[in-house]
């Protein structure tokens, strides 16, 4: 079955199509607040599937996404979804989508113990037991909500470009906020996983994903591995499991 994968996070919108368990071409990345009927309708015209699976974190996106889709089968990623994974959770209803795809892509690569670092608009930690279960974990501001705060809510600093600082020390404005802001960011991955550990038996495998998943982990060993489509594979493990066609 070819499937359409809709990613729609606060920031971007990712739309793949994937067959025979891989995708068959790169996503395509639309800025989220960019997304409308006509906008979307001109990128569905572009793609062939036979179904489709929507893992959304923004609900107005997501009725115009579903008006879309109308007609084409299609599973919503939720709590109420059939899943490889046991959730061990409260409240599973308040679990975003996209937690729960990355969380069923990490337990399908490395399986448990395993922690997910989704550097995203927000940065979430999620954890999976043994056997195959989700957790819970941390949710934190992202790396850019933070810089974009301090410029907002300040008269003097700047927007900045989020890079590598060249030193701690920094030498210009620019560049004490990027010390700031990467060194202080790497500081909070580094004491939200310690704790994490502590709590979770066995040696977890730690992978990242999202925007800033790159920058973040050069300078962070505990995050074994970057998986730039992480949420994807998620998403369509999650698609193929509920959209197989019943005997």
């Amino acid at each position: 079955m070819r499937l359409l994968l809709v990613d729609n996070s606060n920031t971007r919108t990712k739309f793949a199509v994937a067959e025979a368990g891989r995708l068959i071409s790169p996503p395509e990345r639309v800025p989220t607040a960019d997304l409308d009927e006509a906008r979307i309708g001109r990128i569905l015209a572009g793609l062939t599937f036979e179904a489709a699976v929507l893992c959304s974190v923004v609900p107005a996106k997501a009725a115009q996404l579903r008006a879309a889709l109308a007609g084409v089968p299609t599973h919503e990623v939720s709590h109420l979804s059939d899943l490889p994974l046991v959730i061990d959770y409260p409240t599973p209803a308040e679990i975003g989508a996209d937690r729960l795809a990355d969380a069923v892509a990490g337990h399908h690569l490395v399986g448990a113990p395993a922690i997910v670092i989704d550097f995203g608009t927000a940065v979430t930690f999620d954890v999976i037991g043994k056997p195959a279960s989700y957790l819970g974990g941390v949710i934190a501001p992202g790396l850019a909500a933070i810089t974009e705060s301090l410029h907002r809510r300040t008269a003097l600093l700047p927007a900045i470009e989020l890079a590598e600082p060249p030193a701690a020390i920094g030498r210009s404005t620019v560049e004490a906020m990027q010390a700031g802001a990467v060194i202080g960011y790497r500081g909070m991955a580094r004491e939200i996983l310690a704790a994490l550990r502590r709590e979770l038996p066995g040696n977890p495998s730690v992978l990242a994903t999202g925007g800033d998943a790159d920058l973040i982990a050069r300078g962070l060993p505990e995050i074994d591995q970057v998986i730039p489509d992480l949420t994807l594979l998620g998403i369509r493990i999650i698609g193929e499991r509920n959209l197989a066609p019943h005997p």
